[in-house]
Formats: C-alpha cells, structure tokens, sequence
C-alpha cells in the first residue's frame, strides 16, 4: 500500500491526536487489518487489537466479542457501503476516526486492481458529524489538515491549502 509514498505528516498529526485523548493504559480496537500505524501504536506503547481480513460491511462480529476501551478507524470508512451500522455496534464509549475529505478537484479513488482499495463514501466533514450524530456519537475534538504532495501541477498547487483529512474523537451519548 505504501510502496512508493508513506504519510508521514498524516501518521505524526493522527499519533499526536491520538496522545492527547487516549492513555496507553486503554485497550485499542482499531478497525482493519495490521498496518502501518497499527504498528506505530504499538510502539507508541498502545495495545491495539485489529479485525481479521472479513467483509467489514457484512461481518461485524468482532465489535461485540473483542474486549476494547477505545474504537479507531483510520482511513477505513470511505471503503464501507454502510458505516451507520458499523457506528451502531460499536460497545466502547470512546472512539477516534480519520477520513480523507472529498475533494472538488479530484474524483473518487478508485484501484482498478484491488477491489478492497476503493472508496465507495468521499466524505465532507459535515457528512462525518452527522453520521455520529445520528449513532448516538458526540465528536469532543476535531482537526483538520492538508497533505501537500511533491509534483507540479494545478491539483498539487491545491493541496497545499484544502484540507485534505479529517480527524475527530467522540464520546458515546449516554
């Protein structure tokens, strides 16, 4: 997935959010398989715990059996064809989620080899809130923050002043 490129800016600002609203004490059940920020978690020294590989829309499974403090998606949701029941079954109070934000300028991401690595949501930040709103969620901080990319063009000029991610921490309403 990162074979030529790696977020290095997305990982730092994403790590550091996660610092600031999660102790290493909690136990977190970041939704996908391993990756690479599974592992900077990990070395950060969070307990991070991932699904196996199943269709995530179909199979839900893993969010009522795991044992969890803290739910994470980073840069998952815009994959799902339904999030809203994803959110519904989620059993801890806390969660933290990271989407790419649509972009007026660039269409949909779609691989044409892997059918896992397309986005089926581009999400505006609005549509995230009221998504979570909407699942009994209350967002408690939210960031937002660009991804400049190194190439020339009128699309990376853009890059550099459009948010590019979207990043929020939300508590379960009681």
């Amino acid at each position: 997935m990162y074979e030529k490129t790696f977020p290095n800016k997305r990982f730092k600002l994403t790590l550091e959010f996660l610092q600031k609203h999660v102790s290493t004490s909690e136990t977190i059940f970041d939704f996908g398989v391993p990756n690479p920020f599974s592992k900077i978690m990990e070395e950060n020294g969070y307990t991070v715990k991932n699904t196996k590989g199943e269709d995530l829309d179909n199979d839900q499974t893993a969010l009522q059996t795991e044992d969890y403090t803290v739910f994470t998606a980073f840069e998952i949701f815009e994959h799902l064809l339904n999030p809203y029941t994803i959110l519904q079954n989620v059993k801890c109070d806390k969660l933290l989620i990271s989407i790419p934000l649509r972009l007026w300028f660039s269409p949909a991401y779609r691989s044409k080899t892997d059918m896992w690595d397309r986005h089926y949501h581009e999400f505006e930040d609005w549509q995230l809130d009221w998504l979570l709103e909407k699942t009994g969620w209350k967002i408690t901080d939210r960031l937002q923050f660009t991804h400049p990319v190194k190439k020339f063009g009128f699309r990376p000029l853009l890059r550099y002043f459009t948010p590019r991610y979207y990043l929020v921490v939300a508590e379960k309403i009681k």
